[in-house]
């Protein structure tokens, strides 16, 4: 684990400091976390909002917030909990600003304001209109994961600087590849945006980075976060982070309680790990278990193998150099202006 300062090149310091932080009335949150309301995540017990949160608390963390896709369920079932703040992760298309999906997370605002916000983002497609009433409602909000592309989608790189530009923070996220996160920090420190380090967790490992900010209030922690008065603390994705991560959705897919009514719509959005998915999470095979056994050991003995987590990281390396090239043009022709 690192603690860097999200307002300085050089201010990097121990894991181990962040006693004294605490000592010092900093807060933490992991703001980017998902629950079994998101089409992307399995129906297990651990992953219902309950138990994330007291996951979350146990883990330190004083804020807690669920981001879960185009949804709002998850409070329902949470009601008054102590730290608790609303959130949602929107994704908007805009063709004609952007080019490509982009993720949004936005925090403490209430189901009148959710549904405006779908309207926006869905049927009009408008991120400008969006962000401007994000900003009226005073609602904070993030850029997720600037670096990361719908499957299919072909992404338009010029644009991210200037979509940086409209947001006050954006997003150091555990699921991308080391390059992508620091070129996130390069554009948040070039642009004088503020940072979050959140986990984006779709199998329940809150809090393993998050962000440190003060704040009596969430609407205070946020602002000081905007403002640069934050720490990330944050660990790079390493080949054994991916093999772990596989093993633990594995360990949802075997788990006894982890079948799929016949109402589901669980999809991660690409078709062969979804028939995967529906396939193991069925319940014909729970009523076979010999064959679950058999199943559940070939699919950890290619998950410790390291060849998918091999493959993920390869595929996601072989992209950043032409990223690197058009931020680094955009960035030489802005020093020339």
């Amino acid at each position: 684990m690192h603690l860097i300062s999200s307002n300085s090149h050089q201010e990097v310091f121990r894991y181990e400091d962040l006693s004294n932080l605490k000592d010092q009335d900093w807060v933490a949150a992991d703001l980017h976390v998902h629950s079994i309301y998101s089409h992307d995540v399995l129906p297990a017990r651990a992953l219902h909002p309950d138990d994330l949160y007291r996951e979350a608390r146990n883990r330190g963390m004083n804020y807690f917030t669920l981001t879960d896709h185009d949804t709002m369920q998850a409070f329902d079932i949470l009601g008054q909990e102590d730290g608790l703040v609303t959130g949602v992760e929107i994704k908007i298309k805009d063709l004609n600003l952007v080019g490509h999906t982009i993720h949004i997370n936005i925090y403490d605002l209430n189901k009148a304001e959710f549904m405006e916000v779908e309207e926006i983002a869905r049927v009009e497609c408008d991120l400008k209109k969006l962000l401007k009433f994000l900003n009226n409602h005073g609602l904070p909000f993030i850029y997720n994961h600037p670096f990361w592309f719908e499957p299919k989608e072909s992404p338009n790189l010029k644009v991210i600087p200037e979509i940086v530009k409209l947001f006050p923070v954006i997003e150091y996220n555990m699921h991308q590849i080391r390059r992508k996160n620091e070129l996130t920090i390069e554009l948040a420190r070039r642009y004088e945006k503020g940072l979050v380090a959140a986990t984006d967790t779709h199998s329940g490992n809150v809090g393993k980075i998050f962000t440190l900010a003060k704040g009596d209030t969430f609407r205070e922690y946020f602002k000081n976060i905007a403002a640069g008065k934050s720490y990330l603390v944050f660990c790079d994705m390493r080949l054994e982070d991916i093999i772990d991560e596989v093993n633990t959705w594995i360990k949802l897919i075997f788990d006894s309680g982890t079948t799929r009514s016949t109402e589901a719509q669980f999809s991660t959005g690409l078709c062969y790990l979804d028939k995967l998915i529906w396939a193991l999470t069925s319940e014909t095979l729970s009523n076979l278990p010999r064959l679950s056994k058999v199943l559940e050991f070939l699919a950890y003995k290619i998950s410790n193998s390291g060849i998918p987590a091999y493959l993920y990281l390869t595929k996601e390396n072989c992209f950043v150099p032409e990223i690197e090239g058009q931020i680094s043009k955009l960035f030489s022709c802005l020093e020339k202006i």
